[in-house]
């Protein structure tokens, strides 16, 4: 019997795999490759971590901070419009606007639907106004609380504070608005603030402003309004992982308020100026007259300063804080009257009317005739009720016969048929009369320091080829017989048209402060022997620190020096100061009682003629003072002759500049 097996021993087995087979070399270099990658993987996460906690741990503390923490605009006051005298015409006051923190809301449905009521009911505001305002600001800042109304009154502010249980998520905020404590009283130079619009951030005077900013939309608001911003500051808001605001001790940045801006208006010439502006048009609707609008501009012509401008109907800028309903802003632009945009109230008519000046052009005519070798002065012309070219009369208002008179006598009584007579003979001269009228300042932008003016018209051989041009090509793209710009197509230049140029008719369009620029052109040569200067009118003066430190004055150097013929200009002048002075003058008995010696008058009435409606109202002058001079243009759409409706304005004006006593004197004078 052979010995007995071990366990585990029999068929198949192998004393050398039951010992542990040895590791073939391939095995063994990838066990090592592993090994060696694995080593790798762990040295660079190893030096990751180091790196992000080590050597970056403090930058990434920061941005995680960063992260936290938002940035909302504490708007800065804007700088004060001052009058000459330091007098507020435009301001930032403080109140409280009432707004809603978002996430101190109640839960959507029943419970915030009930606030909204009970906060609507409050502010005089629909719930679902109130609901688009919150789900509008929500999106837009989720961080920020969103203003529900921004001058709520002092009765809701007190019952929101006393009621705050009631009005959970809803606080008081304080915030500065614009404030124009005069009301009307200038706002169609002053202008209006509001919201920059996207088309407005995209303008280079809007370059860096944030979106939602206030500032200015019209008038000087707008042209001073990088002057006037001054510089927001910063609120800092720290908020969670969900966007949702938290408590904070992080410090805010003050804003920095706007400088000022110091005008050239007086205080008290402005307001009496557009207190007589209304008079003369009230009295002219007491004589059955429409006299839809007027405007006035009062100007120191020896430096452009405007001293006091208004336009009216006007309108109150404090409208503007808080947002208009299209219906009221319609009814702003004239969309909402039945004259539409020739009484609209946001229209300045003192520079963006466009009107014809009747006789007020003449001195113009008379200049450039003079200049022109056209006239003799001392010649007599214009004799008869009318004179007769070709088959057209060109006639004196009723038909008046002055008979056959000389330039100053011609201007003193405002004779058409003299003036008729001497745009007939400069015809044959070429644009005599056009050039001189663009050189004393019209038919051309004043460069005043507002944000738009009228261009303005003055007609001539080239004028009317490119306005039958404009006709000929609406006429083809609309296929229509007449597109209106023109009264007949096609028409060459005739001698009509200088005739009806040379008494301030026809096609001329202008406005009362290039009027006022031209008039002060020849007042200011008239003092200097004939040089003269064509002044810039402007309404800045200073720019001022907000404690009245000055920052910077407003140079407005004259647009350009002219000579105008001493000996010319002196017959002109004196023709202008008989009509306001001498019996027979156009306008002698408005300025009755008046110290022609102290405070000599040069003036000219006029009375527009306008297709379809009543005649428009003007008066020019200037009233001679070593200290103060002064030029005073008026007019009044459909205010009928010039001597009854603008020349009273223009006297009281006058008045109040040189402190006499003031009242109404209508004139009598029936010229055009």
């Amino acid at each position: 019997m052979s010995a007995i097996e071990p366990a585990g021993a029999g068929r198949g087995s192998s004393p050398a795999r039951s010992a542990g087979a040895p590791t073939s070399p391939q095995m063994a270099f990838r066990v090592a490759i592993l090994g060696v990658v694995a080593l790798v993987m762990f040295g660079l996460i190893f030096f990751r971590l180091w790196y992000l906690q080590v050597l970056t741990g403090e930058q990434y503390v920061q941005e995680a901070a960063a992260n936290a923490v938002r940035e909302l605009p504490i708007p800065a006051p804007r700088g004060e419009i001052l009058d000459r005298e330091g007098r507020p015409l435009a301001q930032s006051t403080v109140t409280n606007a009432v707004q809603i923190v978002p996430s101190a809301l109640p839960p959507a449905g029943p419970p915030r639907l009930r606030l909204y009521r009970r906060l609507g009911a409050l502010l005089g505001m629909s719930p679902a106004h109130i609901q688009q305002l919150v789900i509008k600001g929500r999106t837009a800042l989720p961080y920020a609380p969103v203003t529900i109304k921004t001058d709520a009154g002092r009765g809701v502010l007190t019952v929101l504070a006393e009621q705050q249980s009631r009005y959970p998520g809803v606080t008081q905020q304080p915030v500065s608005i614009r404030s124009y404590p005069f009301g009307e009283m200038a706002a169609n130079v002053l202008g209006y603030v509001g919201q920059v619009s996207e088309g407005e951030l995209k303008k280079s005077a809007f370059r860096g402003v944030r979106p939602g900013t206030v500032v200015g939309q019209e008038g000087l608001e707008y042209y001073y309004d990088r002057y006037l911003r001054g510089r927001d500051g910063e609120r800092h808001v720290q908020v969670n992982s969900a966007g949702y605001p938290v408590p904070t001790r992080l410090q805010p940045t003050p804003p920095t308020a706007g400088y000022s801006l110091k005008t050239t208006l007086d205080f008290g010439l402005q307001r009496e100026g557009e207190k007589a502006l209304l008079e003369g048009i009230e009295n002219a609707r007491a004589a059955g007259k429409p006299a839809t609008a007027g405007a006035f501009v009062a100007m120191n012509p020896l430096n452009g300063e405007v001293l006091a401008i208004g336009s009216y109907p006007s309108f109150d800028p404090n409208k503007f804080a808080r947002p208009l309903t299209e219906q009221e802003y319609r009814e702003l632009e004239g969309g909402g009257g039945p004259q539409g945009a020739e009484t609209a109230p946001l229209t300045d008519r003192a520079t963006n009317g466009d009107y014809p000046t009747g006789s007020t052009f003449k001195p113009i005519t008379a200049m450039a005739a003079l200049e022109a070798g056209v006239i003799n002065p001392t010649e007599g012309l214009g004799a008869g009720q009318c004179i007769t070219v070709g088959a057209e009369q060109f006639c004196n208002a009723g038909h008046a016969d002055y008979g056959a008179v000389g330039l100053v006598e011609a201007l003193k009584v405002s004779s058409d048929t003299y003036f008729f007579t001497v745009g007939e003979l400069a015809n044959s001269y070429g644009n005599v009369i056009q050039k001189k009228a663009y050189e004393l300042g019209i038919g051309h932008p004043t460069g005043i320091d507002l944000p738009s003016e009228t261009t303005g018209t003055i007609p001539d051989r080239q004028w009317l080829a490119q306005q039958n041009k404009l006709e000929n090509e609406c006429i083809r793209a609309k296929h229509v017989r007449s597109c209106g710009i023109l009264a007949e197509p096609n028409e060459p230049w005739t001698v009509g048209y200088n005739m009806d140029l040379a008494v301030g008719q026809g096609s001329l369009q202008t406005d009362p402060l290039q009027m006022a620029v031209a008039y002060s052109t020849l007042a200011n040569a008239y003092l200097h022997g004939g040089d003269g200067q064509v002044v810039r009118p402007h309404l800045g003066m200073q720019i001022d620190e907000s404690d009245g430190g000055l920052v910077q004055s407003l140079p407005f150097p004259p647009v350009r020096h002219v000579h105008l013929d001493d000996e010319d200009l002196n017959l002109v002048m004196e023709g202008i100061h008989e009509a306001a002075s001498q019996p027979g003058g156009t306008s002698a008995d408005v300025w009755a009682g008046w110290n022609q010696e102290e405070d000599p008058v040069y003036g000219k009435t006029g009375t527009a003629e306008r297709l379809g409606q009543v005649e428009q109202a003007w008066y020019m002058c200037f009233v001679n003072n070593p200290n103060h001079p002064i030029v005073i243009a008026v007019t009044v759409q459909q205010g009928g002759f010039g001597a009854e409706t603008a020349a009273p304005v223009a006297r009281l004006i006058a008045s109040q500049w040189f402190g006499k006593p003031k009242k109404f004197i209508a004139g009598t004078s029936k010229t055009f």
